[in-house]
This record gives structure tokens, sequence and C-alpha cells, in this order.
């Protein structure tokens, strides 16, 4: 996959603005939450509810043949963007503990709720497999 991040545009901080993927098997990624495996939501914060939903979804990327590297899109819904900003950099060293230096194209979106009402975050993509 080819990361795509035109000069004339503002450099991106923990995204791609667009990412070119060559053919392949296009696998889509239900959104994750910070669901433990008998199915409550864990962690205290922001940066805790991320790491598990992010944890997550890349098992079922795995268990789909997709690794991080896959990663073509991502959306991260969170019901607080201003906390999800306040914990950026502590949010960004997950994502390179877990998913290393390479960023999807990616959009944070704020959500009223999400399906779990203890649920602070919530990220589903979509990885091409090659």
């Amino acid at each position: 996959m080819e990361r795509v991040n035109p000069a004339h545009l503002a450099p991106p901080t923990g995204f791609s603005h667009a990412v070119r993927a060559a053919p392949g098997t296009l696998v889509f990624l239900a959104g994750q939450t910070a669901l433990d495996g008998s199915g409550r939501i864990v962690g205290d914060g922001i940066v805790e509810q991320f790491e598990r939903a992010l944890t997550n979804l890349l098992d079922v990327a795995a268990a789909s043949g997709a690794g991080p590297s896959d990663l073509a899109k991502l959306t991260v819904f969170a019901v607080d963007v201003a906390d999800y900003r306040l914990h950026a950099r502590e949010i960004g060293r997950v994502w390179k503990r877990l998913a290393g230096s390479d960023y999807p194209a990616m959009a944070v979106i704020g959500a009223t709720r999400l399906w779990d009402d203890t649920a602070l975050v919530e990220i589903e993509g979509i990885a091409v497999v090659r």
C-alpha cells in the first residue's frame, strides 16, 4: 500500500491523507469497542478503551489474514472528541506500539453515544489483504 500525503497540504499527524492499495481482497472490519471476552466494556478512560478497541480490531483483522500494515481506512467514533484530542499523544503511542508507524486514512467522528452505554470509543476499518 502507498500512503499519499501531498506536500501542499498540511502534514498529517496520526493519519494519512489517502492510502492507495494494490489489487487485493478487501476486508471490512466491524466497529470494535473496549469489550472484553465476557462482553463487558473495560478501561476507565479514553486511552485504555482505545487500546482495547484497537487490540480487538487488530485481532479481527489478523483472523481475516490482515496485519496492521494492511489497514487502509479507519474511522474512530468518540463520545468526547475534546477528550480524544486531549489524549492524542498517548493514543498515538498506543497506536505505534500496537500497529507500527504506518497510518491508514483516518477520521475521528464525534458520537453522542455508542451501542454500549459505557463505551467511549469505537473503531471500524477496511483492510486490503494482498
